[in-house]
Order: structure tokens, then sequence, then C-alpha cells
């Protein structure tokens, strides 16, 4: 509770909040359920994917701070599953039990223009980019760093899978890009030639132990993840790169938890960071199926600071995201027909409603080599609608 000291081991039998209930947080409860511990979720929807895998639910918004207090109160660690946890809550639950990461993470990586100067702070490598307040500045920046070419307009906060995004070809389109997103503040950034998208996530533990997994090779359809596989078929020297650079963010940030680091490989072979992510990832569903830890036990190793888990891959593994659009499409999907496919199973977040976009679950495979699974998980989606 909150007389915890900041070493204290928090062994299984134990309770752990979790502050917001979507699939990561299901899938973190699932794993600390495995464990033997009890685990707690606060989520604005009471029908949460959590919801069915924990102990108690408590139905309120994620910047509830009273709620959030009341979650802590009967836990003896809390952590999130969603960045979009209000800072005051995130205090507020400190009061009672350790929350990891702590608000002060969060207040950087939540919020993009915070994010892009903490990583050039620290000498980080990240593409050109500007902070801008008004249709006007945008318009000056997009002149200036995109010299030309295209440049993409984010939200400072919130904005996900690829929400909160627009893409300018010219500065003339400032104006109404700047209008389309209705943000107060925004980051702008150079539109590179991308030849590769990576991710690589580090645990860290609050006696200073950290693991870092090797890199997963992302594949994106309209700026939603589409698959994922691990080990990234890339060269060992890049990997060896994006290792080290997730290994310093971890330590930079002295982060307890999770944390993701987003990157893109241009044809230039040079590495450059796209975004932060303090929590388990969709990139690294697969590390269920490839490695000896999950992320999600990780998670749990690392905010309980147990050991952490290893990381070593046992086989090459993917995932394919399943969207509402499948339902939509099929109202019932053949998952049978993808079960029949060597190595693949399913997993399904029990969200009730499918929408566009919205992620319901995923297919996993494994198999000899990376481009093996990857090739069997998206023929088991073929099968869907066979």
């Amino acid at each position: 509770m909150s007389g915890s000291t900041s070493k204290t081991v928090i062994l299984p039998g134990s309770t752990i909040g979790i502050l917001g209930g979507g699939q990561l947080g299901r899938m973190t409860a699932m794993a600390a359920r495995s464990l033997g511990y009890r685990v707690q979720v606060l989520d604005p929807d009471p029908s949460c994917p959590a919801r069915f895998v924990v102990d108690s639910c408590f139905a309120a918004p994620l910047d509830d701070a009273e709620a959030a207090a009341d979650l802590a109160r009967g836990c003896d660690v809390v952590t999130i599953e969603i960045e979009k946890v209000g800072l005051a809550a995130m205090r507020a639950a400190a009061e009672h039990a350790p929350v990891r990461p702590d608000a002060r993470v969060l207040e950087i990586i939540q919020h993009r223009a915070r994010q892009k100067e903490w990583l050039a702070k620290q000498g980080f490598p990240i593409g050109p980019y500007r902070v801008v307040n008004t249709a006007a500045e945008l318009e000056r920046a997009a002149a200036e760093i995109a010299q030309g070419g295209d440049c993409f307009l984010k939200a400072a906060e919130g904005g996900y899978d690829g929400r909160g995004q627009a893409v300018l070809h010219s500065p003339t389109d400032a104006h109404k890009a700047w209008l389309y997103l209705g943000a107060e503040v925004c980051v702008v950034e150079k539109a590179v030639e991308i030849a590769q998208e990576i991710s690589v996530l580090a645990a860290r533990n609050p006696n200073g132990e950290i693991s870092v997994y090797s890199p997963a090779l992302n594949h994106h359809e309209k700026r939603i993840l589409d698959w994922s596989v691990i080990p990234a078929p890339i060269p060992r020297a890049l990997a060896e790169q994006a290792t080290t650079i997730a290994r310093q963010i971890a330590e930079a940030l002295n982060i307890v938890g999770l944390v993701t680091v987003e990157m893109f490989v241009q044809k230039n072979g040079e590495l450059f960071i796209n975004e932060l992510a303090p929590r388990p990832h969709n990139s690294y569903h697969s590390s269920e199926r490839a490695c000896a830890t999950s992320q999600f036990e990780q998670a749990v190793r690392a905010v309980c600071n147990l050991p952490l888990g290893s990381v070593e891959i046992l086989k090459p593994a993917a995932i394919i995201n399943l969207l509402g659009d499948v339902w939509l499409k099929h109202q019932h999907p053949k998952f049978d027909a993808a079960l029949s496919v060597p190595g693949v199973r399913l997993h399904l977040y029990e969200k009730q409603i499918p929408k566009p976009g919205r992620k319901m679950g995923h297919l996993s495979a494994v198999a000899d080599t990376p481009e093996e699974a990857v090739a069997r998980v998206q023929h088991a989606k073929s099968l869907l609608d066979s």
C-alpha cells in the first residue's frame, strides 16, 4: 500500500490496479492472474474487455481522480494500459499505492510536443519537426521543414491508430488541416522516405534491472498496425542500434514498467524515433508466442519488482489484427477455417460492438522463419470470409 518503499517486492497474492480496461489491460490482467495476483481496473466502459477477467471494475473516466484513489486504496501497486490517464488521477492514486510508471513519465509521453522536446534534449535521433500553435505558424513551419514535400500534422494530445493526424501536401493546406484537427497545440513533422517500421520494447523494474526485447517489424494499413513479427528480419547491426536506443530511453526516463519505442528506418539506412508508448504494445502481442516471457507477464514482473523474465526468442511469431471491418464484412467470421492453419491461434478481446477500424482481436502464428509466420497469419485471416 502507500507505505511500501520503491524497492519492495510485491508478491503473488497481492492486488494490482490497472488504469484502463481495454485489450491491453485485459491481457495484462490475464498474465497477472496466472501469476496469482488479484486485479482491479478502472475504465469508463463498465463492459470493457478487462471486465470479464478481473476481480472488480471501477466504471469512471480515466481523469477521475477520486475514482483512481478509490481503486488504489485496495491495491498494492497501480499501473496503466493507456496513455490517456489524467495526471491528477495518477497523482491521486499515488497517495495510496505505488503507481508505475509514474505521472512524471506520463506527462512527457502523453503530450507529443513534450515528448519530441524531451527526445531532442536527450540527444535521441528524431526527424525534423516543429511545435505549432496556430494555422499561420503551421503554414510557416511546413514551408520551412517540408521544402516542397509532404509533412504530417499531429495533435499534441490524444489520437492513436492514425486518429488526430492530417497530411499536408503543401503549406497552403495549413488552414484546412488546422481546422480539421481542431487542436490547440500540434506537432508538424517532415515526411521522409521510410523503408521499414520497427519497434523495440524495454522493461525496467524499481531495482533498475532492464530487459530489452528483439525488434519487431511492423506493417501498417491506413496508419493502423496490420501485422507484426518478432524477430524483425533486419540486419544485426540495425537491431543492435535499435535495442541500444530503447535501453537508453528506459534509463533516461527512469521508467518502472514498459516502454515501447516506435522507430522508422529510412531508405538511406538511418534510424529515427517516431513515438514512445509507456505500456504494452500491439506490436509485441506476438511475444506471447515468440518469447520466453510475454510482454504482459513482463509488465507484471516489472511493476511488482520481481526479477524480469527472459526475453529469449523461442520461435519466430507474427500477429495480424482483426478489426471491426471483419465482422461488418462477414457477420460470422469463419474462425474454424483460420484455426485450421498450422501454428495459428485466435485471440479475441470480448468487445461487444464491432466498428470500422476498431481492434476486436488478433490472430497469431509461429513458424520456422519470420517470413513464414507472417504468411501463416495472413493466410489464416484470408480464410475468415472464404
